[in-house]
């Protein structure tokens, strides 16, 4: 039986529980920040909005406030700041004077640290280090390079603890109140090896914090991580060596409980963290509560969670997660390459089985969003152009997020190539999964970077995203919209990936990587005024590219959705009354004829005719071969040609038309 979380990691921190606070400190200020990382002219990748919050932040910062109402740091007051560097400026300079102050006792913690996040965090620690604020640091990172480095410790963990920087390994949810209890009496270790994972059946789920989320281009979305673990052996993963094979699970009545508390900050959308919540062994109290929570409390949410390619097989799974609110899932296909699965150790993927998983989960009305990686042995820049049309054309995925394979340190690849000597670029910065950081068996460096840029540029072409959201039904069309923006959005306007994209990039003049020249001001200013206009400039041009797929989409979900509900009824009808496909298809038409012949579709067809906002259309192409007359003839001095009347009836046409998708736009924002 699983000791108590207090009991179990009693011997972590170095100060006993029960000693008193230090002498004339009355509060511990708590400063948790979520690291961004450079980009390669050595700024920090900052937004004026985000897209994806951090769990990590937030589950830190509902651990902070248990260990102080726990009594694990006795009397003192607990103060808490969550910082994420990718929306909000870390002015390392101001937080020292703010926090170093009589009667306060700062601890600076950075979190959720990934490996192309780690030399920023390096940076960040030094300078805290250095004003004088105590600081620790953990995340993926840290705990894979050191699990996975054949029991040394890596060169850029050990200069960090000789710098004073605490290093924590493992998971934290069983000892944050001992490292926070350390960290007040200024008796930090330089490193803390967590070796047990913490029974999440006891834990508590992270809540969110509405100020912070008021930074994000959805404030209403929450994550949720339900459990932990994953029984696979992906040879490119580092979850595995970080938080186990075993399943873990938190209860799944404090899930339930949460997404009731949360209705109070309008959250209705959720991420399930989980690298893969299709193995989480509550997965059906947690769907039948969330079913319940819909239905007898009338709570309205949506979500999405990462799933293995299996998942679809276990029996009652898909259908629940749809009526618990699932509308899209994530799954790691990987690629369309038997070999390469084989070299990945991803053995539970089989090829063949690929469309019949999507064609599952499509019946539910759940859209599919896969991770497909390039890079993997057997790939060509061919091989990978005919997968990437193969999987929109005939797998019939949704939504694709391609990432280029990466040797990340706490991965078996990492530590083979480590023993084999094999190069691997020694900037952990570009560990981003969006750039090659070594040698590839069939491809150059440029062959493999164009053949991941050509992934992104042909999976999300116009006419991509058409045929995509040309069978997609009213309960995914809104959020496979809204996704082709933003994807669309990093690849065309900020040139990055989606996953750490978000809108309207920010460049800090003196917030540039250690050793990269600052800018002088005037330079500076010249240069963000050439990439504003140039921003502005890829934005509108975005705009009217997915106006031009809305006009030849937007009515298709609705025909889609009632060719589903036709097959739904089908399917009703048939399982009632038995194998009896004549009864079947009598039942059947009677209901159609009934939906048929409502005269409330008649009248708003014909109401629609004689709408004069109606938009009857299905492109702007006409619009836009006669703006580009127009203009080159103003350009050539030609204005007489230019007929009055018609320039103001395009002008009038083309104004209905943005008021249209912008209403439409802002209707189907929450959705």
């Amino acid at each position: 039986m699983p000791q108590p979380l207090h009991q179990r990691s009693a011997a972590i921190g170095v100060v006993p529980k029960d000693a008193p606070p230090p002498r004339g400190v009355r509060t511990l200020k708590v400063l948790l920040v979520k690291p961004s990382k450079y980009d390669e002219e050595g700024y920090v990748i900052r937004y004026v909005r985000g897209v994806l919050p951090s769990n990590t932040l937030a589950a830190l910062a509902s651990l902070t406030e248990e260990a102080s109402l726990r009594g694990d740091l006795g009397s003192v007051a607990v103060e808490t700041l969550l910082l994420d560097d990718g929306v909000q400026r870390v002015d390392v300079d101001a937080l020292a004077r703010r926090y170093l102050r009589p009667h306060v006792r700062p601890v600076v913690a950075l979190c959720g640290v990934q490996t192309n996040q780690f030399p920023r965090a390096a940076d960040l620690a030094r300078r805290f280090r250095a004003a004088g604020l105590p600081v620790m640091i953990g995340g993926f990172h840290v705990s894979g390079a050191i699990a996975m480095g054949d029991g040394v410790m890596p060169d850029e963990c050990r200069s960090l603890m000789e710098a004073g920087i605490t290093l924590v390994k493992g998971e934290v949810e069983g000892c944050w109140g001992d490292l926070l209890r350390d960290a007040l009496h200024g008796a930090l270790r330089s490193f803390y090896d967590i070796a047990t994972k913490p029974d999440l059946s006891r834990a508590s789920v992270p809540f969110v914090d509405p100020k912070l989320l008021k930074r994000y281009a959805y404030p209403f979305m929450g994550t949720i991580d339900a459990g932990r673990g994953c029984p696979y052996r992906c040879t490119f993963c580092t979850i595995i060596n970080v938080q186990g094979h075993e399943m873990r699970h938190r209860d799944p009545e404090v899930i339930l409980d949460r997404v009731r508390r949360n209705v109070a900050f309008g959250i209705d959308y959720y991420f399930f963290t989980d690298d893969n919540f299709a193995r989480n062994p509550a997965w059906e109290a947690i769907f039948d509560g969330l079913i319940g929570l819909r239905r007898e409390a009338g709570i309205d949410f949506q979500f999405m969670m990462q799933v293995d390619v299996l998942a679809y097989r276990i029996p009652g799974f898909v259908a629940k997660a749809a009526k618990a609110g699932c509308t899209q899932v994530f799954i790691g296909m990987e690629t369309l390459n038997a070999d390469n699965l084989a070299a990945a150790g991803k053995r539970q993927n089989r090829v063949q089985d690929y469309r019949a998983m999507i064609d599952a989960w499509h019946a539910s009305g759940v859209a599919c969003h896969v991770g497909y990686i390039i890079g993997f042995p057997h790939d060509t820049p061919d091989r990978v152009r005919d997968d990437v049309r193969r999987l929109r054309e005939e797998v019939l995925v949704d939504q694709a997020s391609f990432f280029i394979l990466t040797p990340t340190p706490g991965s078996q690849d990492h530590l083979d190539r480590v023993r084999s000597g094999a190069w691997m670029d020694p900037d952990y910065n570009r560990f981003d999964s969006f750039q090659p950081v070594m040698a590839h068996p069939k491809m150059t460096h440029g062959e493999w970077l164009g053949a991941y840029r050509a992934a992104w540029r042909d999976f999300y072409s116009v006419e991509g995203m058409k045929s995509i959201l040309s069978r997609a039904n009213v309960r995914t069309y809104w959020g496979l919209f809204k996704n082709f923006c933003w994807y669309r959005y990093a690849n065309l306007v900020e040139d990055t990936h989606p996953m750490i994209c978000g809108f309207f990039r920010l460049k800090s003049r003196t917030d540039r990587r250690p050793g990269i020249a600052v800018e002088p001001r005037w330079r500076h200013a010249a240069r963000r005024c050439r990439e504003t206009l140039e921003w502005a400039r890829r934005t509108r041009d975005l705009y009217f590219e997915m106006q031009e797929v809305w006009l030849a989409t937007r009515g298709r979900a609705r025909f889609q959705a009632s060719l589903d509900g036709w097959k739904r009824r089908y399917g009703d009808a048939r399982d009632r009354l038995g194998e009896s496909t004549a009864r079947a298809g009598q039942a059947l038409g009677r209901r159609v004829a009934t939906a048929r012949s409502g005269a409330g579709d008649v009248w708003r067809r014909a109401a629609a005719r004689l709408d004069p906002f109606a938009i009857r259309t299905p492109t702007r192409a006409h619009l836009n071969a006669y703006w580009k007359e127009t203009y080159e003839k103003l350009r050539r001095g030609r204005i007489f040609q230019i007929n009055p009347l018609m320039l103001g009836f395009n002008f009038l046409r083309d104004v209905k038309i943005c008021t249209r998708f912008n209403l439409s736009m802002l209707a189907g924002y929450g959705k």
